[in-house]
């Protein structure tokens, strides 16, 4: 992969860190983080995405191929991401991706072996907010693709992030696997990142046609508020379809239905942050 330039206009505060993330696999927590981030670059906004995942779906997604990776999220938490790359490629770590103002720390299967080769460390916690922190000027949101569970790698992200989104499938278990992810981010609130925010609930794989899907979305609301964006990501085989070309789907085919309602989940995140009065934070 190629560093990408330096930046020509630094953003004017750090960027805002926004994990993404569930306990549970298949609920669109990878197409959400590069389509969402996809959506915000193309408002001019400078993104990176930092994956975390093992499986490197996001890395794949945006049409990155395993072999040609170079420095990963493994790097970044061993504090080998520091190459010699200009402002705003992660320090050596990130590369341009086909998505102009989007950057990307892809992953591979090194991750899968970091809970156990860190476990003795003292700041193992602490390994990606550091390396964030070194970073967070060049950007103004940076997404963290999580994996699928509750161990280090996601704690790692929890504890970096100034906030975290996240995804709700409309099935029958969501609320029980909600209560989950709302208690780990509780407990990393009280022992690690007392900032750490829920950016919201986003209702994906939503079927207007199964009671099921308004029936989750009816207990969601009725259960957490507006913390559940208004905009739900329906059922779209666009959406599913995108990955396997190395894109999200928003350059995939933009008039989908998937892609509108990335769209409209743009337009809502910066709304939100309007009415809350709440622009990039630092990482402390």
């Amino acid at each position: 992969m190629n560093a990408p330039p330096a930046a020509e206009a630094a953003p004017a505060a750090p960027a805002r860190v926004i994990a993404v993330a569930n306990q549970k696999g298949g609920v669109g927590k990878t197409t959400t983080a590069v389509n969402l981030a996809t959506g915000l670059a193309a408002v001019n906004k400078r993104v990176l995405i930092v994956d975390m995942d093992p499986q490197g779906n996001a890395s794949t997604g945006l049409g990155v191929h395993a072999g040609d990776r170079g420095r990963t999220s493994y790097d970044l938490l061993n504090g080998d991401g520091d190459g010699d790359g200009d402002g705003g490629d992660g320090g050596g770590a990130a590369a341009a991706t086909g998505v102009p103002g989007l950057f990307l720390v892809p992953a591979d299967v090194d991750l899968a072996g970091v809970d156990h080769e860190l476990s003795g460390a003292d700041d193992r916690v602490h390994r990606l907010r550091r390396e964030l922190a070194r970073l967070s000027d060049d950007y103004d949101y940076i997404f963290i693709d999580c994996p699928p569970g509750l161990g280090l790698l996601t704690l790692n992200a929890l504890v970096a992030a100034s906030s975290v989104l996240v995804p709700l499938q409309c099935e029958f278990y969501a609320l029980e696997g909600l209560g989950q992810i709302m208690g780990a981010i509780d407990r990393v609130r009280d022992g690690f990142n007392p900032a750490l925010a829920v950016e919201g609930v986003l209702l994906t794989m939503f079927d207007r046609r199964n009671n099921l899907s308004e029936q989750v979305a009816l207990d969601a609301r009725q259960h957490l508020g507006d913390k559940v964006f208004e905009t739900a990501i329906p059922r779209n085989v666009r959406v599913s379809e995108a990955p396997s070309h190395g894109q999200p789907v928003l350059t995939y085919d933009f008039r989908c239905a998937g892609s509108r309602a990335y769209i409209a989940l743009v337009s809502e995140l910066l709304r939100r942050e309007e009415a809350n009065g709440r622009g990039a934070e630092a990482l402390r």
